[in-house]
């Protein structure tokens, strides 16, 4: 279960016990709406609530926790890969415009390629897991 975000592993052991959403929203005082949220990943549960919630689910709290980091850990990740990419992007795309414009010499226009294919080799070495 560690490559579950937390509503993925909420919804799956809650599946595992049996249990409707309403059912776990009975038990945590909390709406079934709160729960299909949390399931979504549209919302977490509330700290203080954790302890409970890994009890009625036969989890440990620590679990629950590293779902949670990984899930914000592959939201940075998706970020990154976005940046890489447009940098790559958009040193390709400076390079072309102002060689077109003659408005760049061969030292800048090589550093800037460096850059960009530096990017994007960055990018698929980070992906290539």
């Amino acid at each position: 279960m560690s490559n579950k975000s937390i509503g993925e592993m909420i919804s799956s052991l809650r599946k595992e016990k049996g249990m409707t959403q309403n059912d776990l929203a009975e038990k945590m005082n909390v709406t079934d709406k709160a729960v299909s949220k949390w399931e979504r990943n549209l919302s977490c549960p509330d700290v203080n609530s954790i302890p409970k919630l890994a009890e009625i689910l036969g989890t440990t709290v620590e679990e629950l926790l590293n779902a949670q980091s990984k899930k914000e850990n592959s939201k940075v990740d998706e970020i990154i890969n976005i940046a890489l990419l447009g940098v790559g992007l958009a040193m390709g795309i400076c390079i072309i415009v102002t060689s077109v414009l003659k408005q760049i010499d061969m030292n800048n226009a090589i550093t800037m390629l460096g850059i960009g294919i530096s990017c994007l080799a960055i990018y698929l070495l980070k992906n290539n897991r």
